[in-house]
């Protein structure tokens, strides 16, 4: 089988380019040649965005399967259609679960809950996105298929207040300060390794079964904020001080969390993983998140360079963290 990644070296697609490495496919990246090379693969090396040169280095080729991890505009999906149309079997978009409605009307998640965000542009646009390949479906046989992935971790810290790429509530803890937890801590939310996510993913590609479909595609692990946080804690090996600041301070403090708050984080979520596993019987996550945070922390320890303090998330925490004890009796 061969496989054409649009990215395939970030969070989420990296174990997955490995895991199509290992099963064999043939797989090939396009992508500007910034990231070290993953062993196995081929490369188109090229800026997706520089149309010409891309068509140029994709005329010999015919494929089973394109996925696109980097699109996120209905730009970039347009461009795809019109540039792999009669060229794939199949090609998988990667969406996002923040598209549900937000909030949500029931915290059980299924495919067919509405795509409705009215505070994230992000996921407008993703929203946006899937339509544009519903749409090509539909008039012109495009073979899409969507995924949505939920809160996915594997070389980020999956938290919302100084966490992803930096290590600044990492740093904190360590260090005996507390941290800012959005709402009472006590809100449901789901991580899902992305070692996990591969496994389920790579049995969509070729699956003649997706096309013209969508699929989250998460663990079955609920949790608590708190829970999450005290995961961390057990990780680091220090019992973290939390601080909970509603979702709404928080936003008016730093309106650059208004989407990723409001418009996911805040709410509660379960998702029912039926349909992928009625496609995938076989599927299932097996990494629980504190197995998977201990091995995401290594791996951030491994590396100086990867333990990034924000200035910024240290004031703001700091500041909200004043702001809260000052209104204790």
């Amino acid at each position: 089988m061969k496989v054409l990644f649009i990215g395939g070296t970030g969070n989420i697609s990296t174990p997955s380019s490995k895991l199509a490495i290992e099963q064999g496919i043939e797989l090939w990246h396009i992508n500007r040649g910034l990231s070290p090379a993953i062993a196995g693969v081929k490369t188109l090396q090229c800026d997706i965005n520089d149309t010409e040169k891309l068509r140029t280095l994709l005329a010999s080729h015919q494929w089973d399967c394109v996925v696109n991890w980097i699109a996120f505009t209905p730009v970039d999906v347009l461009r795809d259609i019109e540039l792999f149309l009669g060229k794939t079997a199949q090609y998988i978009f990667i969406s996002s679960a923040s598209c549900y409605e937000s909030p949500p009307s029931s915290p059980f998640i299924t495919e067919s809950t509405p795509l409705n965000n009215p505070f994230w542009q992000y996921s407008r646009d993703k929203i946006a996105c899937e339509h544009a390949l519903m749409e090509a479906y539909s008039t012109q046989g495009f073979p899409a298929t969507i995924v949505r992935p939920s809160h996915t971790y594997s070389t980020v810290i999956p938290i919302a207040i100084g966490g992803w790429t930096e290590y600044t509530a990492i740093d904190r803890i360590k260090r005996g300060l507390p941290v800012v937890v959005h709402g009472d801590g006590s809100s449901l939310w789901v991580l899902t390794h992305a070692d996990d996510f591969a496994r389920g993913f790579l049995g969509l590609i070729g699956n003649k079964a997706s096309l013209g479909e969508a699929y989250h595609l998460t663990s079955d692990e609920v949790l608590t904020w708190n829970q999450i946080y005290q995961h961390i804690g057990l990780a680091v090996g220090v019992e973290p001080t939390l601080v909970h600041v509603t979702s709404d301070t928080i936003c008016r403090f730093d309106s650059e969390y208004v989407g990723s708050l409001l418009g996911d984080k805040a709410a509660s979520v379960i998702f029912d993983n039926r349909k992928i596993k009625q496609l995938l019987p076989h599927f299932q996550c097996t990494i629980p998140f504190a197995q998977g945070i201990t091995q995401t922390l290594q791996w951030f320890e491994d590396d100086s360079a990867r333990q990034v303090i924000n200035t910024q998330d240290n004031h703001l925490m700091d500041t909200l963290i004043a702001r809260e004890l000052s209104q204790l009796p």
